[in-house]
């Protein structure tokens, strides 16, 4: 079991179990209800909503899911990524999930949302997996996740009031979706811009080296016999050449300043 998914599956499992032995009544307050977030904005909900589940085989079921698919997908992208994705999913899940039930008084809880998203993504890493449905019937991971995605369409689209957040469930695949569908794409601009900002900084590397062959130690000794010429007989005796001579001088260590501290 992976870092995250093991605090994930320990954090949902302490929730629950304080929620059946102590009665707290966090439903209302935690769970998502999309009246509430439009008109109270009580935006907490699209995350505690993830936390907080409705019986003993809704927390095991998404637990036992979170273990099976999020852990290869952990070890697979890293626990920081893992995370960002899992709460990326669970909260886009919610907020497709008020857009289809927005004048809805009636709480929505449970980690489904971002469990079909994992679902989604271990079908995109891992599409000839092979996974048994209901423990026994053999199907790969591309076709398991295509079936369920269907299923929760058709399910979605019927209209009936069977308690099970449909949308939220679609919207957490669709979520995952686009920002595997994304996130290439961004790590492809930045790419671009990295790649243009490295031949900036080797173009004024290429300009500062050739300024290097200028002689920087005699610039600066030129400006130093000038320094000591000032101390001695002061500026205004300096002839207009010395003093042209000491202005271009200065002007170069300051480029060749400037320069240094843009690569670094």
């Amino acid at each position: 079991m992976t870092p995250a998914v093991k605090a994930l599956i320990i954090i949902n499992g302490f929730i629950y179990v304080a929620q059946e032995l102590l009665a707290l009544p966090l439903t209302p307050y935690f769970g998502l209800v999309p009246y509430a977030v439009l008109h109270k904005l009580t935006v907490w909900q699209l995350v505690t909503y993830m936390f907080l589940h409705g019986g003993f085989l809704h927390v095991a079921f998404n637990m036992f899911a979170l273990w099976m698919f999020g852990s290869q997908i952990e070890r697979v992208w890293g626990t920081r990524e893992f995370v960002k994705y899992y709460f990326i999913t669970g909260i886009g899940a919610g907020l497709i999930n008020v857009a289809f039930n927005t004048g809805s008084i009636i709480p929505t809880i449970g980690a489904s949302g971002a469990i079909f998203g994992l679902l989604l993504a271990y079908g995109i890493l891992f599409p000839n997996n092979v996974i048994l449905l209901y423990f026994f019937i053999p199907l790969k991971a591309k076709y398991f996740v295509m079936l369920f995605a269907g299923i929760e369409f058709l399910m979605a689209r019927s209209y009936t009031a069977d308690g099970v957040a449909h949308w939220a469930h679609l919207g957490g695949m669709a979520v995952g979706f686009l920002y595997l569908r994304a996130l290439p794409l961004l790590r492809s601009a930045s790419n671009r811009t990295q790649e243009k900002h490295r031949e900036h900084k080797e173009a004024i590397k290429i300009k500062f080296d050739a300024r290097k062959i200028t002689d920087l130690e005699g610039i600066r000794s030129e400006v130093d016999y000038l320094l000591d010429r000032i101390s001695r007989v002061g500026y205004e005796n300096l002839t207009e050449e010395e003093k042209e001579r000491l202005e271009e001088a200065s002007r170069l260590l300051r480029i060749h300043s400037e320069d240094e501290d843009e690569l670094n």
